[in-house]
């Protein structure tokens, strides 16, 4: 598999496709979030597995975004997502309630190629009564009344997240982060961006095997230095909590996201510079 260019990677999504992106403490495609708004997409239907961050803030500023499927979407200690509460506020944004098993558990029956799967937990709450999707049914093998949740099979159009590398075969090292192996395998398509391409096989390096996602399931690579930045990456770079606390202020007006935009996705190079 030969690596694409940043931003023909993002020419591959198209407009309102539903699209699952990992939480900031995982693997986060920074870099792909700002080739998206330098791509003008619209209408995306975002998928936070299982929460959202800085990503899905920035698509939701740049007017990217429909609907967000998520439990929640913040800075963590920066506070909450500014242009995500200001959309929410405006009536801008479609915001569909769930929880963080739910969503782990949806990708698992997709993963599985079953309609369905049971879940505990969520029976009692509020989030049932705005999940006319989500059935509660009795257990079938319960002896008395047993009732539990089905939640229907969830399968994103697109899976995308970044990486530390990838090999010629299309094989992606996720190192720890192996709930990006259930994502990979309920989206029908998978884009990713990684830090380097690499010699070999991943998958006949017996220490990076049980950390790689096998490129079966990989439709497109494409490098990108320092792409989760200002998010950390693995054991490669920290988290930038100076540069999300700046995104956070200067993103609280409409104004100051645009000059955010200005100064770092827009500008000529502006993830080179990251």
């Amino acid at each position: 598999m030969n690596p694409l260019e940043l931003d023909a990677l993002a020419a591959l999504v198209p407009d309102g496709a539903l699209m699952a992106l990992p939480p900031d403490n995982s693997l986060s495609p920074a870099a792909f979030a700002r080739a998206l708004v330098r791509r003008g997409v619209r209408g995306l239907r975002l998928l936070g597995v299982p929460v959202s961050g800085y990503a899905t803030d920035l698509l939701i500023g740049a007017g990217c975004v429909a609907s967000v499927q998520t439990s929640a979407v913040t800075l963590g200690e920066a506070g909450m997502a500014p242009r995500f509460s200001a959309a929410v506020a405006a009536g801008t944004i479609e915001v569909i309630d769930a929880t963080c098993p739910a969503i782990h558990t949806m990708l698992q029956a997709a993963e599985k190629g079953v309609p369905f799967m049971p879940l505990r937990g969520v029976i009692g709450s509020d989030v049932l009564a705005h999940r006319p999707d989500w059935k509660v049914m009795d257990n079938p093998f319960a002896e008395t009344g047993d009732p539990i949740l089905l939640l229907p099979a969830l399968a994103p159009d697109i899976a995308a997240f970044h990486a530390v590398c990838a090999d010629a075969h299309g094989n992606v090292y996720v190192g720890r982060r192996r709930e990006l192996a259930t994502i990979a395998h309920a989206s029908r398509r998978v884009l990713v961006t990684v830090e380097r391409m690499v010699d070999g096989n991943l998958l006949e390096d017996e220490r990076l095997a049980p950390g790689t996602i096998n490129g079966i399931y990989v439709e497109a690579v494409a490098v990108a230095e320092r792409g989760a930045w200002p998010i950390g990456l693995l054991d490669e770079y920290r988290f930038d909590a100076a540069h999300i606390a700046e995104y956070a202020r200067m993103a609280r007006t409409e104004d100051g996201f645009r000059a955010y935009l200005a100064q770092y996705v827009t500008a000529p190079r502006a993830d080179a510079a990251a």
